[in-house]
């Protein structure tokens, strides 16, 4: 899929580690080449999309989704897992894009709905939600499966 004034969204891949390890280390998430080709191949095999967004040169973003059926639910839902845009990419209609592109993937994928958990004391993604449209609904709660070091 391309975009506009030489921006281009496109499906991420293994391939695509390198690049997205710096993405991901400007926005405070340090994660190994090695490691983060192997977790891009894992979600590559699992319902959902990974799509980055290129401006001449190396990736400006990212968004990750993954869709799932529920019980009460007709149709699968989608979930952004993760929206990246680099520091001194913001403000330039970049996380909109991948989000309208990410939106057009669920659609095609048969998904009824889009949602994103938003944590606490991050404003500026809350009010990036509100502005595009999403609408808060219920709080989203996780725990883990497995005791820490275990």
């Amino acid at each position: 899929m391309s975009g506009r004034y030489g921006l281009e969204i496109r499906a991420a891949g293994a391939a695509d580690a390198a690049a997205l390890a710096e993405l991901l280390c400007a926005v405070d998430h340090t994660l190994s080449m090695r490691a983060l080709a192997g977790r891009l191949e894992a979600l590559r095999r699992q319902p959902g999309a990974v799509l980055m967004a290129l401006e001449w040169g190396p990736p400006s973003g990212l968004i990750v989704l993954t869709w799932r059926h529920t019980l009460v639910a007709d149709h699968p839902m989608a979930r952004i897992e993760h929206l990246y845009v680099g520091h001194e990419h913001r403000r330039r209609g970049i996380a909109r894009l991948l989000l309208k592109a990410g939106a057009q993937a669920a659609r095609a994928a048969g998904c009824g709905g889009l949602e994103m958990e938003v944590a606490g004391g991050l404003l500026d993604l809350a009010a990036f939600c509100e502005a595009a449209g999403f609408v808060m609904q219920n709080a989203t709660y996780a725990r883990a499966l497995r005791k820490r070091g275990g």
